[in-house]
């Protein structure tokens, strides 16, 4: 028996959010990556609190990106896996070479502005796709990261 009769959702709306998801996931991984950069490069008089807030924010995105990828492969797609395709399907763009806090809080706020983004999109294909699954974990996903890019913008004053 098929995994989506199984759980009792339409095909084309899967491969529909599996091919989001794929996006999603993309964008993840080289926000995933950027911040362990920010984390092992950051310099500067809060080099100890945001080193700390670095490493929490890479460890919350590598779960992320695992729940994503199984998420994917739930629906019956498949999740993508090489760094090449990740630069090619993500609208979050590799930094490289960037060490001073402001800066790399920065880009971790416009990070979550294009995750957030794409979330909202995925939750209301998955709510019209009757995928709760899906849904439930956008909507958990954007109530958390909300609440962090409040406290991030907080930090930048």
């Amino acid at each position: 028996m098929k995994q989506l009769q199984v759980i009792g959702l339409d095909e084309k709306k899967s491969a529909k959010l599996g091919d989001k998801l794929n996006e999603l996931l993309a964008n993840y991984q080289i926000f995933y990556m950027n911040v362990r950069g920010f984390h092992w490069n950051i310099k500067g008089e809060q080099f100890f609190e945001l080193h700390v807030k670095f490493e929490e924010t890479y460890n919350d995105l590598l779960l992320k990106v695992d729940e994503i990828a199984e998420r994917i492969l739930t629906l019956g797609q498949r999740p993508m896996h090489a760094y090449s395709t990740y630069i090619k399907a993500s609208d979050i763009e590799e930094v490289k070479d960037v060490h001073e806090g402001r800066a790399c809080v920065g880009n971790i706020l416009d990070s979550y502005q294009s995750v957030i983004r794409l979330q909202r999109e995925i939750q209301a294909l998955a709510n019209e796709a009757d995928d709760e699954g899906t849904a439930a974990l956008m909507s958990d996903y954007i109530r958390e990261q909300e609440k962090t890019a409040w406290m991030l913008t907080s930090y930048l004053g």
